[in-house]
């Protein structure tokens, strides 16, 4: 029986997506069987991310009950196998979010790890999401607004009797404007599970429709990922090295 992990914001913009996406290639590259599911009914973008914005068969036509959910799988050259949402406005109104727990049972048999990428915020459709979790990520940016929203939607998971896995930062530049890793780890009271740069490749990744993790591999941002990945799925990396920021964050007792 595989894990459903629900990655999920307080707010817009912050790399949920992003996340989503790369952290299931990743752990794709550690020889899981990976589902990546667009649970952002309204604005969904993983279709968009590979290079399929319309197709055939969508988790709308799942939650209407048109399709079942092993016929709006598609899979991705490297093996990753993805559920888009649809673009189509017309549908919104006769989505049934309460059908999303059916779904994420069925598609536990199947996959190591299904991910939803959940709507931002705390809305209808990020609710459903979350109620479906068996675990939560929290995706942030080290910024006042990012982190007070993050702190909100970890207190309704939690009062949905959710575990919060743990926060991943993204987006992180290593200036002066940012919070500091420890101030947010203090206001957010739960381990931080990977730290993300800022980095042009995940825009040039997105110009070619793929993760940034199968376009630049190399990338800071693709190795934060793949150490993320290792975490969560309990593996060790072959010849792995700290990340730099990893060292530094040790020498203040903060473990990630």
């Amino acid at each position: 029986m595989g894990k459903i992990l629900v990655i999920t914001s307080g707010k817009g913009g912050v790399g949920k997506t992003t996340t989503a996406i790369n952290l299931g290639a990743a752990l794709n590259s550690l020889n899981e069987e990976v589902i990546i599911v667009d649970a952002n009914l309204s604005t969904p973008n993983v279709g968009l991310h590979f290079g399929a914005p319309i197709v055939p068969v969508s988790l709308n036509h799942v939650l209407l009950g048109k399709a079942t959910p092993d016929e709006a799988i598609y899979e991705h050259e490297s093996g990753i196998k993805i559920i888009p949402g649809s673009l189509s406005v017309k549908e919104l109104k006769k989505l049934k979010t309460i059908n999303l727990t059916e779904t994420a049972k069925k598609l536990k048999k199947i996959a190591d790890y299904v991910i939803f990428d959940s709507a931002a915020g705390l809305g209808e459709e990020a609710l459903a999401a979350l109620q479906i979790a068996d675990e939560v990520i929290i995706v942030t940016n080290p910024e006042m607004p990012a982190i007070t929203d993050a702190l909100k939607t970890i207190k309704v998971a939690e009062d949905m009797n959710k575990e919060v896995k743990g926060i991943i930062l993204t987006r992180v530049r290593w200036d002066k404007t940012e919070m500091p890793i420890a101030n947010v780890k203090d206001m957010l009271e739960r381990p931080i599970i990977g730290v993300v740069p800022e980095d042009n490749a995940v825009r040039q990744a997105l110009s070619v429709k793929d993760a940034v993790f199968h376009t630049h591999p190399r990338s800071k941002v693709a190795r934060a990922y793949r150490h993320i990945a290792a975490k969560i799925a309990g593996k060790p990396l072959p010849k792995r090295q700290e990340m730099w920021y990893e060292k530094l964050l040790k020498a203040f007792g903060i473990s990630v």
